[in-house]
């Protein structure tokens, strides 16, 4: 079987290129370790509390890791996920012994240079690829180093931190079917694509701009090159609607929780907002690429769609979005609540409802 991408060399490539982060001393990053995984839990008891939602499957503790450990994870997980999906596209085509070999090392190192410039960015994650249910990972040198540019509190910030993202954690584990529908997707991209060996070049060729983007600015490129069938459009279509409802969420859900537990919340929530969209050219040609840019988008506006959904019908009518994947919403009802609220609670829905 043809290796896509020789993964050992992506995670070498992703280590060797990763920064080393803001001088800690080991008293002080014990310090860090020991706060995030104690803000962990503490933000799990808020987030259940404000939504109501709660684990329903176990999960591994979170892992606090460093910048090299976030890619080697992420490395860990994409391997999982992509070499099966390979092998099905694939089939029993196999190119030459020089071509392969030549093929999965380039891919490798364009997949670590790609890994390692987003190793300095990351502050946390729920990495989905590598395990059921999932992990939460928190990038400690990048949580220390934003605070610090911030001058935020330490522990007003972690927490603040830690509330995205055990939102997140949360939406995998209370609602059990979730990572299930993601990874399907994802499958159904790849099976949406036209003709293995195309579909192959094509991913080839998207890690190769994901990867120029990180050295060139200039790079009129864009990773949607590889987006080329009306099916692809209609699952990403379907991807983009499930990110921004997860990513509002989130955002929604630290905003309520905040101002009752973290004093300086305000006035974090305001540089944290000049710093996303600050940036020098270089890093917002990569944002555009890597597809940052639409990320951001998707905090505003799945934020207001949830938003407008508790306004009507309350937090345990916007749970109902849990149910199963056809009460989703659909790209076109994230602008507007009013939509999914008739199509999921009926007409008559719109009145606010206790939760």
């Amino acid at each position: 079987m043809a290796q896509f991408v020789d993964w050992d060399l992506a995670a070498a490539t992703a280590g060797a290129l990763s920064k080393s982060g803001p001088r800690v001393s080991y008293s002080e990053a014990t310090d860090v370790v020991g706060d995030l995984r104690r803000l962990t839990e503490e933000a799990a008891g808020h987030v259940a509390d404000y939504t109501g939602l709660r684990a329903q499957v176990a999960h591994p503790p979170v892992r606090v890791v460093d910048r090299r450990d976030w890619a080697a994870a992420n490395i860990a997980g994409l391997r999982e996920v992509v070499t099966p999906l390979v092998e099905r596209l694939s089939g029993d085509k196999r190119p030459g012994a020089f071509t392969e070999a030549v093929g999965s090392r380039l891919t490798g190192v364009q997949a670590g240079t790609v890994l390692a410039y987003l190793s300095g960015r990351v502050l946390g994650q729920y990495e989905v690829f590598a395990g059921d249910p999932g992990q939460l990972l928190l990038v400690a040198p990048n949580i220390v180093e934003v605070e610090r540019k911030l001058g935020a509190d330490p522990r007003d910030f972690r927490l603040w931190v830690c509330l995205h993202e055990v939102t997140h954690r949360t939406q995998f584990t209370a609602v059990p079917w979730m990572r299930a529908y993601f990874l399907g997707e994802v499958q159904a991209f790849v099976d949406a694509s036209q003709g293995g060996e195309h579909v192959l070049e094509r991913l080839r060729r998207g890690v190769a701009t994901l990867s120029d983007a990180v050295k060139d600015p200039d790079s009129r490129a864009s990773v949607l090159d590889i987006v080329q069938t009306p099916a692809q459009r209609a699952v990403l279509d379907r991807l983009t609607a499930l990110m921004t409802l997860l990513e509002g969420h989130a955002e929604f859900v630290m905003d309520g929780v905040g101002p009752t537990v973290i004093p300086s919340v305000e006035s974090i929530r305001a540089a944290f907002n000049r710093r996303r969209e600050s940036g020098n050219p270089l890093e917002k040609a990569i944002r555009r690429l890597l597809g940052v840019e639409v990320k951001m988008r998707q905090y505003a506006e799945g934020r207001k769609f949830v938003h407008g959904v508790v306004e009507r019908v309350g937090m345990v009518g916007f749970n109902k979005i849990f149910s199963s994947p056809l009460t989703l919403p659909r790209l076109d009802e994230l602008g507007d609540p009013e939509a999914w609220v008739s199509r999921v609670h009926g007409p008559a829905g719109a009145t606010p409802t206790a939760g």
